[in-house]
């Protein structure tokens, strides 16, 4: 059997297909609203990460699921048109994930998704060359038995392990413990920690698991990592607002493509946070990608909004330092 190639990064985990529907404002309970435009685009979290790096030069590979419909043609032709090598188990007689996405006229989104439980990924399907093979793992944890195994397997390799959480999926403390890099949305710290402020909670999250950062996605107030000895607290970039769908995937793509390259963390957190902010300004999770010249253009000129508003969110004692970096994002967190 062939070894598989060696990759930069490999992701495993969520792709869908999103129907993104642009309104003027969310509709009320009861009310008729008319649309004017339904685009069908392909989204997934951990898929468009991979897709964002593979545009920016570096090589991956994509383990997931899709079922037999005219969706998953439309996310193999997407692979295939990036250079994304896939490792995708097509389930017979079934119907890809589907994401029904509502867009009201500031941007922000509602999103109604469905899945087949015969999509669920199963740790069996995963094949150990396809995780070792790469300088870097990206998971969402959802199929989070099956991403264990792969971040169980980075770790024995020496690779890092990048995880993009929304949720508290049941088995999740196995996972965060096999997690470096964990990025997660506004509130998940708060609730796995049971914890209602957000900077204790990064520090627990932190030092139960051990991570070597911890961070929460804040939507347009930035975000706040802690890796152990300093907050990195950084506010968002001013855009104008077209879809924030796959800021967040975005976000966790610069991020990754930043450590690959060596970069320090403020600078990773500056750059993954201008990819997000530019990805907000199209539509669909990967409308916004843009090229790295144009993202660095944008950490150069770009505005953000003003960051006094989090002096409540990061408390600093005399043996804690706080780092203040342009984010780039107006919603950076996957959910936000």
């Amino acid at each position: 059997m062939r070894k598989p190639s060696k990759v930069d990064l490999v992701g495993v985990g969520l792709n869908a297909t999103d129907t993104v529907i642009p309104l003027a404002d969310y509709p009320v309970r009861g009310s008729k609203v008319e649309f004017s435009a339904a685009d069908v685009l392909p989204g997934g979290q951990v898929a468009s990460t991979v897709v964002a790096c593979q545009l920016w030069g570096m090589r991956t590979r994509y383990v997931g699921s899709l079922g037999d419909d005219s969706a998953a043609t439309l996310h193999h032709d997407a692979f295939a048109d990036a250079g994304v090598e896939t490792q995708i188990v097509t389930v017979p007689e079934c119907a890809s994930r589907q994401s029904l996405i509502l867009v009201d006229g500031g941007g922000e989104r509602t999103v109604l998704w469905r899945k087949d439980e015969r999509l669920d990924l199963q740790p069996e399907i995963l094949d150990r060359e396809w995780i070792v093979n790469a300088r870097a793992l990206h998971v969402d944890g959802y199929d989070t038995a099956t991403a264990t195994v792969a971040a169980k397997w980075a770790r024995e390799a020496g690779i890092p392990v990048i995880a993009d959480l929304d949720e508290l999926y049941p088995g999740v403390d196995q996972l965060l413990e096999n997690i470096d890099y964990l990025i997660v949305s506004r509130d998940f710290p708060c609730r796995l920690m049971k914890e209602p402020n957000l900077e204790d909670a990064l520090r627990k999250m932190q030092r139960r698991y051990g991570c070597r950062l911890t961070a929460a996605t804040l939507g347009q107030d930035g975000v706040l990592a802690w890796d152990g000895s300093q907050f990195y607290y950084t506010p968002a970039y001013h855009v104008p607002v077209v879809d924030t769908t796959g800021a967040g995937d975005t976000f966790h793509a610069g991020f990754i493509y930043g450590m690959l390259q060596g970069w320090p963390l403020d600078r990773q957190l500056d750059f993954a946070c201008a990819a997000a902010a530019l990805n907000c300004m199209a539509v669909g999770a990967r409308g916004g990608i843009r090229t790295v010249e144009t993202i660095e253009e944008l950490m150069a000129t770009g505005a953000h909004y003003p960051n006094a508003s989090h002096a409540s969110l990061v408390t600093v004692t005399t043996e804690e330092q706080i780092t203040v970096v342009a984010f780039s994002s107006v919603h950076a967190g996957p959910h936000e």
